[in-house]
């Protein structure tokens, strides 16, 4: 399962906003800064340390700002569940759950901390530790060897399309997700029971 916008809810533009009082500028030309360069790539690849994440972002926007009040606003973008953590707890008792996440260092600290429903997973396939994004196919091969089963005995959900496209290619039952009603409804075809 995916984590955001399937499990969590997010919205960077929450995160940009609160950026926007701490620099020269405006949240429009805070994204074409962020997307101009491969720093947050580099960053969900586990290929720079937060810290140095920090600096180099910090560099870019001309921020004026201290490592931990960064922090708390990177995090910021993070809101409701999306599905019912009784949900997950029902799938987690009768199968091996795991997490696969475009994801970085700070974010998933924070959400492990702030969510508990993340306690119910097996395992998890977050994309700084693997050092793959999806959609590439290291990530989701590694969420299939973490479930212990093969790739067709898997089932996924991502609201991204390509990345339920991705894993669908890699022999995955995979869908894109659209809500918890619409998951129950997936699942409940496929005889995935979880109450």
């Amino acid at each position: 399962m995916d984590l955001g916008k399937v499990l969590i809810d997010f919205d960077f533009s929450a995160g940009y906003r609160a950026l926007e009082k701490l620099c020269p500028h405006p949240e429009a030309e805070i994204r074409r800064r962020v997307a101009a360069t491969d720093l947050a790539v580099r960053f969900e690849s586990g290929l720079i340390e937060p810290r140095d994440f920090y600096a180099q972002l910090r560099a870019l926007l001309d921020l004026q700002v201290d490592y931990d009040h960064f922090c708390s606003i990177w995090n910021s973008i993070f809101s409701a569940m999306l599905v019912p953590e009784s949900m997950i707890e029902g799938l987690a008792r009768r199968y091996r759950m795991v997490v696969v996440s475009n994801t970085n260092q700070l974010h998933f600290e924070m959400v492990q901390r702030q969510y508990p429903v993340l306690r119910h997973f097996h395992h998890m396939a977050l994309s700084y530790r693997v050092k793959a994004m999806k959609p590439s196919p290291e990530i989701f091969l590694e969420a299939v060897r973490l479930a212990g089963c093969p790739a067709g005995e898997c089932f996924y959900t991502d609201d991204i399309p390509a990345f339920t496209e991705a894993a669908r290619k890699l022999g995955i039952d995979a869908v894109t997700f659209e809500s918890a009603a619409q998951l129950s409804g997936e699942m409940r075809r496929r005889g995935i029971a979880w109450e």
